[in-house]
């Protein structure tokens, strides 16, 4: 009996390995631009719960001040995958540079636009926004392309208006609102529902919800993904299958998660020291995860079409979508963590 059982460890321990040995690379590097944000929860509770390790993965995680430095550092050779928004995709097509999204973690930006307080009784519409000084996670980031498509509807320039980069952390986006050094914001939540709820801003526009995007964009808009240079989804495609089985599991965990288990999952850190307000601003993005980290077909349409608006380099004509994006590793995710 004990060799049998021997035996059937030394199997289970083989396939394991052999398992193991099908990504083609298992130590991965993750660049991301403001991880204490709800747009990146997703990234966090896939480490936080030992998903990536299930898939036989190590990630290391490298925080940068907006998604434009994180692209940056995969662009530099220094990390492997960026954890940021989809456009991306598009904006590197349009220079040549081919980049692939596999796995979509939210199903709306998440971005606000909030007006300061001091300004708020003069505002109309987005015209009152020139000149102003804004502030978003990094010029050229996610954050930087909701404002600059919002004014181009009022038919201002990007040049318009003054982007001053915040990062991503609630802390120094708080901070810039009460020293008075941005007059508008382009944000994402915890940091924008606290000044919300504390009356240091007024709301303008938010993407908080797939209902707000449409209103905004006029269709679904991709947003945090996982997105790497072509070459490496084609040069690891079990390591790329592995990081979405990963992902897709904790955006299922997600679905059925109590506000207290997502609590429990975040850093303390990452509270701002206000567990009611995080849980609040939880709640008001909750809608805007994905479910099942799928693509939906018309959202890329919907994103090159709202950047071409305002980006005079980009060219509808010249942008390949279905290079930008793939539904290949999350369909079978989801096969293997169910639909």
């Amino acid at each position: 009996m004990k060799t049998l059982k021997c035996v059937l460890g030394l199997a289970l321990a083989v396939a394991a390995c052999a398992a193991q040995a099908q990504i083609e690379k298992p130590d991965v590097h993750i660049a991301v631009g403001g991880k204490t944000a709800l747009y990146y929860l997703p990234l966090t509770i896939t480490e936080r719960l030992g998903y990536f390790k299930s898939e036989g993965l190590n990630v290391r995680i490298s925080d940068f001040p907006g998604g434009t430095r994180s692209l940056e550092a995969v662009v530099g050779g220094s990390a492997d995958v960026v954890s940021g928004s989809y456009e991306h995709t598009i904006n590197m097509q349009s220079r040549k540079q081919n980049f692939q999204a596999f796995v979509l973690m939210g199903a709306a930006p998440q971005i606000t636009i909030a007006i300061s307080n001091k300004l708020a009784a003069k505002y109309k519409g987005p015209r009152d926004l020139k000149g102003l000084k804004v502030g978003v996670s990094a010029p050229g980031s996610s954050t930087n392309m909701v404002i600059d498509y919002f004014i181009a509807q009022a038919g201002l320039k990007p040049t318009d208006i003054s982007i001053i980069g915040l990062g991503g952390a609630g802390a120094a986006i708080i901070a810039a609102v009460d020293q008075g050094r941005v007059d508008a914001i382009s944000q994402t939540d915890p940091a924008v529902t606290m000044l919300e709820k504390a009356g240091k801003v007024k709301v303008i526009a938010e993407t908080r919800t797939p209902e707000g995007t449409v209103k905004i964009f006029g269709g679904p808009m991709p947003a945090a993904s996982l997105y790497a240079p072509v070459e490496f989804v084609k040069k690891y495609p079990n390591t790329v299958q592995a990081l979405t089985n990963a992902t897709v599991r904790a955006l299922k965990w997600m679905q059925a998660a109590s506000p207290q288990q997502i609590l429990s999952t975040v850093p303390e850190e990452y509270l701002l020291g206000n567990q009611a307000m995080y849980l609040y601003a939880y709640n008001n993005v909750k809608s805007a995860y994905s479910a099942d980290g799928y693509f939906p077909e018309a959202g890329p349409k919907t994103t090159l079409k709202a950047l071409a608006s305002f980006n005079s380099n980009i060219h509808p004509d010249q942008i390949n979508l279905a290079q930008t994006y793939t539904n290949e590793f999350v369909k079978k995710a989801n096969a293997k963590y169910g639909k």
